[in-house]
């Protein structure tokens, strides 16, 4: 049986559910996965040596999340144009030489959309976070047909980086960043979480009650918990919700992609996975 190492490095990720995922896929497929949760500062190690370890250690490939999606980019060989724009990676792969960089949430994102929305466009968007998460979204509304996208992150200059690298890629895509969450939301259609509010550890939400009305619909990438109280919210104000869990499934669908080589069905990795998650 084929045997592949795998783990994820991030920060306040003990409740995180990528570990099941990988398994299962694995069992699908007749492949045995190991994968391992990498917390640097538990390891008492910054993040360049905790990556240089699992390299040097035979792991086949990692998950890269919060917060070093955008830091571990300068490790890694980059051949999708739109990843390189992006400036941020969540899956990085050993295979000899200079490990190479994907960015699933991207193409993971898109995915759950579909299968959400379909094809109606998402229109006017409001997004709170502009890191590794909120970039990757940000060039996924774009293929998307998004007409419009307004930031607004704490770091101001995080959020303008975002939409000069956003520009640089798209120059006729109108991608503006706010000074304020309230500025952001004004004619919005969807709102986006992509900071860690109301995720374990956290709590709390990263848009005010006077942000809901009006809107059309609202994605949160936190996954746990699955039903975060921003999601909570737009369901109490009428929105159409899209949770993180469904960005989490289908970036690990294509993130095993990488790893195994081949597909896993994606429907039987669902329902395998789903008394894990709760969600049965």
């Amino acid at each position: 049986m084929q045997k592949i190492r795998l783990g994820l490095i991030g920060d306040n990720i003990a409740a995180s559910r990528a570990p099941h995922l990988h398994r299962a896929a694995g069992e699908l497929c007749g492949i045995e996965v190991t994968y391992d949760l990498m917390v640097p500062k538990v390891m008492g190690l910054d993040f360049d040596a905790v990556f240089e370890r699992a390299r040097a250690e035979g792991y086949r490939g990692l998950n890269i999340t919060y917060p070093y999606k955008e830091c571990v980019v300068p490790k890694l060989a980059i051949d999708d144009a739109s990843v390189r724009a992006i400036g941020a990676c969540n899956t990085a792969l050993f295979d000899g030489g200079l490990p190479r960089g994907a960015n699933t949430d991207h193409t993971g994102f898109i995915s759950a959309y579909r299968g959400a929305f379909g094809q109606t466009a998402p229109g006017k968007i409001a997004m709170a976070g502009g890191g590794g998460v909120g970039r990757a979204i940000a060039f996924a509304l774009v293929k998307l047909g998004a007409t419009r996208l307004v930031v607004f992150d704490v770091d101001r200059d995080r959020a303008a980086a975002l939409i000069a690298a956003l520009k640089g890629a798209a120059p006729q895509f109108d991608a503006q960043v706010a000074a304020t969450i309230d500025g952001a939301c004004e004619s919005a259609e969807g709102l986006l979480n992509c900071t860690p509010a109301g995720m374990v550890g956290y709590g709390g939400t990263a848009f005010p009650e006077s942000a809901y009305r009006g809107r059309r619909w609202a994605f949160d990438a936190v996954y746990t918990p699955i039903d975060t109280p921003f999601l909570e919210a737009s369901r109490r104000a009428g929105l159409a919700t899209m949770s993180g869990y469904e960005l989490y499934f289908w970036q690990g669908v294509d993130a095993f992609r990488l790893f195994a080589g081949h597909d896993v069905d994606a429907s039987a990795l669902r329902k395998a996975i789903e008394p894990v998650t709760g969600l049965a």
